[in-house]
């Protein structure tokens, strides 16, 4: 029978910081298992400002469709949702908002609903609409409508994919990518730095700093008594920075989309995951040339489709969600850092040539003023396009982030975790796992951590250490808390 257990909330300390231990997890077993699945359109209108980088860009057309994914599984009383919008991140008032909707109106408890972002540069710059639009919701004027859209938007997918749940039969299994689309952007320099974006036919790189993921995590949904599969989950770790330019795109997951759908109709449901992936992009080092994002998109569908005859079905179910609230200690902000933030952000937006890793940096401390200060030093709303929270407003010294596990079974386990973050931690997780196949799905429920670096990387510095909101050794916590998680669920199968 179903069972829900209150855990207490007792605090661990790693790396000096503290780590709660799961407030209520549920477990379900001995029932049928039922997923569901829809999507729904979430593309702005033309004109609306996009995302990605530290400058405006206003959308003139779109390439292919911006969408929100869900999935939701139950098994007797318990269920979980997974949601993934073609977004750059998933502002936690955004969070906040899409499980307050989705749990009224599908009665999911809103700890067991995992929105995630599957890190598209050429999605929108919301995050300031919404921060305006959520402090009158419903009165905004109709130059602000996407905020309702996107949330609705969102909202739907996953009240769909609950009305859609039906038993079914579940194959998994693990993908090695052996073209190379994916490659470490951090180098190691003959100086002892490091530094982010190099090719090797610098004389001053001596070699990658860091590993990549070349595994693609696969679970396929086929309805109870159907031949070919109703959907296809995938996990891999690469930005999607593969575009560029103006036009709304979900950039080379789209591509895996449409060569699914070549091969198992258009009524198929593609979702993607986004992996590990804060040092890892889609630049040969060793060449000039870029892969384009369609050949990267079939590239990776070709191994998807090619594994599938191989994914081993799925025999025990036995969903569990479990959840862990982790305190995410943030990195202090100078007067003097608030100060130099004022003039290069206005500087910035004037046309003004500022160094980037300045201009970061400009951007993050106010952020960081913002979460930090009950009464921030800097108007934020006046130099923050993104990054502006509600939510988090005042909230002190760290963020509460979540660590959420799904698990099915004693075979497949999903781990949702916030922020940016570097491969060497998603490694670690599914080294550690007690499952056969491991997601490790990013940016999920907030974005507002930015880069999440190994403890090590914050040695060697450069651009996404720059842009990391936390404290060395807050990605190991991240990882401890997972395999936590991880552990108790699989002792309790």
């Amino acid at each position: 029978m179903p069972r829900a257990i209150a855990m207490l909330c007792l605090p661990v300390l790693l790396f000096g910081c503290t780590v709660m231990t799961p407030k209520l997890f549920a477990q379900a077993s001995g029932e049928e298992l039922q997923v569901g699945v829809a999507e729904v359109d979430i593309t702005p209108p033309v004109g609306f400002p996009m995302a990605g980088y530290y400058h405006e860009r206003l959308a003139t057309g779109s390439r292919d469709p911006l969408k929100a994914k869900a999935m939701v599984f139950r098994q007797g009383e318990t269920k979980a949702a997974f949601v993934v919008a073609d977004l750059t991140g998933i502002a936690r008032d955004l969070c906040e908002a899409v499980r307050r909707k989705v749990s009224t109106q599908t009665a999911i408890p809103p700890k067991h609903i995992v929105v995630s972002a599957t890190h598209s540069h050429t999605a929108p710059d919301y995050t300031g609409r919404l921060y305006e639009f959520l402090v009158d919701e419903g009165a905004a004027d109709s130059t602000d409508a996407y905020p309702q859209m996107l949330i609705d938007g969102i909202v739907t997918a996953v009240v769909r994919a609950n009305e859609a749940l039906r038993p079914v039969t579940l194959t998994a299994g693990v993908a090695d990518q052996s073209n190379p689309v994916s490659f470490n952007r951090r180098f190691v320099m003959r100086d002892g730095s490091v530094r982010t974006w190099q090719r090797y036919d610098n004389p001053d790189v001596v070699r990658a700093a860091g590993p990549i993921d070349p595994e693609i995590s696969i679970l396929t949904i086929r309805g109870a008594n159907d031949d070919e599969p109703s959907a296809v989950l995938s996990n891999f770790a690469l930005h999607l920075d593969t575009v560029g330019g103006h036009q709304w795109s979900g950039d080379y997951p789209y591509y895996i989309e449409q060569s699914l759908r070549r091969r198992f109709g258009e009524g198929l449901i593609s979702l993607f995951g986004l992996g590990a992936c804060g040092d890892i992009n889609h630049s040969d080092p060793s060449r000039a040339e870029r892969n384009k994002t369609d050949v990267i998109g079939d590239s990776l569908a070709a191994t998807i489709d090619s594994t599938l005859p191989n994914l081993k079905t799925v025999e025990t179910f036995g969903l569990q969600v479990r959840s862990a609230t982790v305190d995410f200690p943030l990195q202090k902000v100078s007067q003097r850092e608030l100060e130099r933030a004022t003039q290069l952000i206005p500087a910035a937006k004037s046309g003004e040539k500022i160094d980037f890793f300045d201009l970061v940096a400009a951007y993050k401390a106010v952020m960081l003023d913002q979460f930090t200060n009950k009464s921030p030093q800097v108007p934020k709303s006046d130099y923050l396009t993104w990054g502006l929270s509600h939510t988090w407003a005042g909230i002190g010294d760290s963020l509460p982030v979540e660590v959420t596990t799904i698990t099915i079974g004693r075979e497949v386990a999903m781990v949702f975790l916030p922020g940016e973050v570097f491969v060497e931690l998603g490694l670690a997780i599914k080294r550690g796992s007690p499952y056969r196949t491991t997601f490790v799905i990013e940016l999920s429920n907030c974005v507002e951590t930015i880069y999440i670096p190994t403890r090590a990387a914050y040695a060697g510095g450069s651009y996404e250490v720059s842009n990391a909101a936390g404290e060395p050794g807050n990605g190991e916590m991240l990882v401890e808390a997972s395999l936590k998680l991880l552990r108790e669920s699989a002792s309790s199968n």
